[in-house]
């Protein structure tokens, strides 16, 4: 099976996992995962799985993807602000759906890689910044959505500030091992919470760092769920 019917076989597992939202499926559809991930592990680009990506980081897998953009309820007027770019994945998948993303990543080299993905595939609504995530991008905002990729104990307070009221974020909370994606709502009585299942997801970090120098094996399989 070529890659290009493994992505056909991935929407419809998207599907069935409860992945609903056209606009999402059809993004999901369009970009070639394999772009962002190393060539080791490009025959698996498609298997809904994490996957290794370097300085101890993962590609989500598609089915924590899917159901991330579709929580976020992004519309095609909006401004979003992306803790965690990663490959550049995820943030290739908000630039379809949404007018500007304004993404953050802590590791140089990694943020130097999603750049380089990003500008090939000619995705020309990304502003893309080396940063500690937790502090956002307070120029820029309000955001009319906020999504993380990188779980914190609790809702980060200047993420919080940062949202547009009527705005929405979704994001991953809880230690190690009992983390659970949720979605906050802002309205004029504050902040609306729901918990959207168990998750697994790298820990959110402060700070900025040129690359994170992790032992890894050309063939490590993260558990299920990590982002």
């Amino acid at each position: 099976m070529n890659l290009s019917s493994r992505r056909i076989r991935m929407v419809m597992g998207l599907r069935r996992a409860g992945v609903n939202d056209p606009r999402v499926l059809g993004v999901m559809e369009q970009i070639e995962r394999e772009r962002f991930i190393p060539p080791a592990w490009q025959m698996d680009a498609y298997e809904d799985a994490p996957l290794p990506i370097g300085h101890g980081q993962t590609i989500s897998q598609p089915a924590v993807v899917g159901k991330m953009l579709q929580a976020l309820e992004a519309g095609p007027r909006m401004r979003v602000l992306e803790i965690g770019v990663g490959s550049g994945y995820q943030t290739a998948a908000l630039a379809r759906l949404v007018r500007a993303v304004f993404g953050i990543e802590r590791i140089k080299a990694l943020l130097s890689d999603a750049k380089l993905r990003l500008e090939e595939q000619k995705i020309d609504n990304v502003f893309l910044r080396w940063a500690d995530g937790g502090k956002g991008w307070p120029e820029g905002a309000p955001f009319d959505r906020i999504i993380a990729a990188a779980a914190a104990d609790d809702m980060p307070g200047a993420l919080a500030d940062q949202l547009k009221p009527g705005g929405i974020m979704v994001l991953p909370l809880g230690a190690a091992g009992n983390q659970s994606l949720w979605r906050i709502r802002r309205d004029d009585a504050g902040f609306q919470t729901e918990d959207l299942g168990a998750v697994a997801f790298v820990p959110f970090l402060p700070g900025a760092i040129e690359a994170n120098h992790v032992a890894e094996t050309s063939r490590y399989r993260p558990a299920q769920g990590a982002a």
